[in-house]
């Protein structure tokens, strides 16, 4: 399967994955319609899925139209079917979905919002992770709390290292900046700030990353490292206080 990265409004990302062999198309979070469209147009593609991580604007802007143009079938979470515009097929937690040569798992990872899940390509590698984990950051808690977030990023955590990770934002450098006020002394950050700064002032996203990167240089899932704890004047091996601290702080960032 090829992943496409679409920009979108003004620092989302969507993504299209194509099965070549058939030429079906899944559309993953359309913030809007018109980039998506124009590629699909383009290409000569249709779209026959459209699959939401989450309700916020951002992530089912374009929803309806493409749903009404190419006739798609939408795919949610069953709990947040009521906050998920056009939703046709309804899963939940550990759903294998299944459709032509797409086959995704769906992992319920609520924090940003209750219902948000993933869709996990697992034949592929690919990880479509919405506005949970990002490139070096993590979502903020709008619905959920402290701890929800935290398992969510647990459960991500476990999946194979090699994992490509497709985030819904282009925040990586301003993530970049906080990470490294904590992680100071990071070598693998330290690389991954200057291939994070060619990319950009080359025109290229930062995305995907992968589980390894992601485990090697994003402080939130680095809760456990005894010198951020102590950057951060936690005297507790609580890896879930460490987690909290930190999302408090980039908050205010």
């Amino acid at each position: 399967m090829k992943v496409e990265i679409i920009p979108c409004l003004e620092d989302n990302y969507s993504y299209i994955v194509i099965d070549a062999k058939n030429r079906k198309t899944c559309v993953i979070d359309p913030s809007e319609s018109g980039p998506i469209i124009k590629f699909l147009e383009k290409n000569n593609l249709n779209c026959n899925y459209i699959l939401n991580t989450h309700h916020h604007h951002d992530h089912i802007g374009g929803n309806l139209e493409i749903k009404k143009k190419y006739k798609s079938k939408i795919v949610g979470f069953a709990e947040d079917a009521e906050r998920i515009p056009g939703i046709d097929i309804k899963l939940s937690d550990q759903n294998i979905w299944k459709e032509n040569n797409f086959e995704a798992k769906i992992i319920h990872i609520p924090g940003h919002t209750l219902g948000h899940i993933c869709f996990y390509f697992y034949k592929d590698d690919n990880l479509f992770t919405g506005d949970t984990l990002f490139s070096l950051g993590c979502g903020r808690i709008f619905e959920g709390t402290y701890k929800q977030m935290f398992n969510s990023l647990e459960k991500i955590k476990k999946l194979p290292p090699k994992t490509k990770i497709y985030c819904g934002h282009e925040y990586t450098l301003q993530n970049s900046k906080f990470c490294i006020k904590y992680d100071e002394k990071n070598k693998y950050l330290l690389k991954k700030i200057d291939e994070i700064n060619i990319k950009l002032k080359n025109n290229k996203p930062t995305v995907p990353s992968t589980l390894d990167d992601e485990l090697k240089s994003n402080i939130f899932l680095r809760c456990d490292n005894k010198k951020i704890q102590s950057n951060l004047n936690i005297n507790s091996d609580s890896t879930l206080l460490t987690f909290s601290k930190l999302r408090d702080l980039k908050d205010n960032f």
